[in-house]
């Protein structure tokens, strides 16, 4: 491991703004913070709002400094990315913008029911893999996690240049007959990007570079608890 990382997981330490439980604080257990972000994190009961795979939290920071209202938790394992979101919002004193290194898989752990408003999907691992299916990120075993926290009303929002993703997730919302709220394969081709959509991450400049088209999706799951995987063609 070079030295800058092990440089980022000290400093790491040092950000309030940045959560890193323990394994044994929530294998097959809840960690204390579930049902409690906006009382002993956030000091207001301002919707909730989260990033999932966030990365450098770049997202995360962006949609913060546009919507102060709301409150941001970026999600992801990799802890010497994650501390440039987690440096940027303690840089900039952003209160409404924290961020929790876990694994999506024990994301249960750390949100109550009806807990989170809002879920963001931004260039995630798309998994292409025959088999894979289940980790992708918008795959029914997922989406079955979130119905365990996110509010019936509340969206989930996917942005990522995999067009197979997208279609793939159009699928499993079709399979389910969840509503679709917005979708779109060439957001800034056709200049359906608003202010919200255009927040860049580092990635996205380089997909945009090379001419790849981004696609977006946003829908809701209106309470559904059960999932079922779409069928996929040998």
């Amino acid at each position: 491991m070079g030295k800058n990382k092990f440089k980022r997981f000290r400093e790491n330490e040092t950000f309030q703004c940045l959560l890193q439980p323990e394994f044994g604080e929530i294998f097959n257990k809840d960690h204390r913070i579930k049902g409690n972000w906006r009382q002993d994190f956030f000091k207001n009961q301002n919707p909730l709002c989260l990033e999932l795979g966030c990365g450098r939290g770049e997202y995360t920071v962006g949609l913060g400094e546009r919507n102060p209202g709301i409150n941001y938790i970026g999600v992801d394992i990799k802890g010497a990315r994650m501390w440039r979101g987690a440096k940027t919002a303690t840089e900039n004193k952003m209160p409404n913008v924290e961020f929790l290194r876990t694994r999506i898989e024990f994301i249960n752990s750390f949100f109550d029911e009806k807990e989170v408003d809002e879920i963001w999907i931004t260039f995630p691992d798309p998994q292409l893999k025959k088999g894979r299916e289940k980790k992708r990120l918008t795959s029914a075993a997922f989406l079955e996690m979130y119905s365990k926290f996110l509010k019936p009303e509340g969206i989930i929002h996917l942005k990522t240049d995999c067009l197979p993703l997208h279609d793939y997730t159009k699928q499993v919302i079709e399979t389910n007959e969840l509503e679709i709220i917005e979708e779109n394969t060439d957001i800034y081709g056709t200049g359906f990007a608003d202010e919200i959509l255009s927040v860049k991450t580092t990635y996205e400049e380089y997909y945009l570079k090379l001419g790849i088209p981004i696609t977006y999706v946003s829908f809701r799951l209106n309470g559904k608890k059960a999932f079922t995987a779409p069928e996929i063609p040998e």
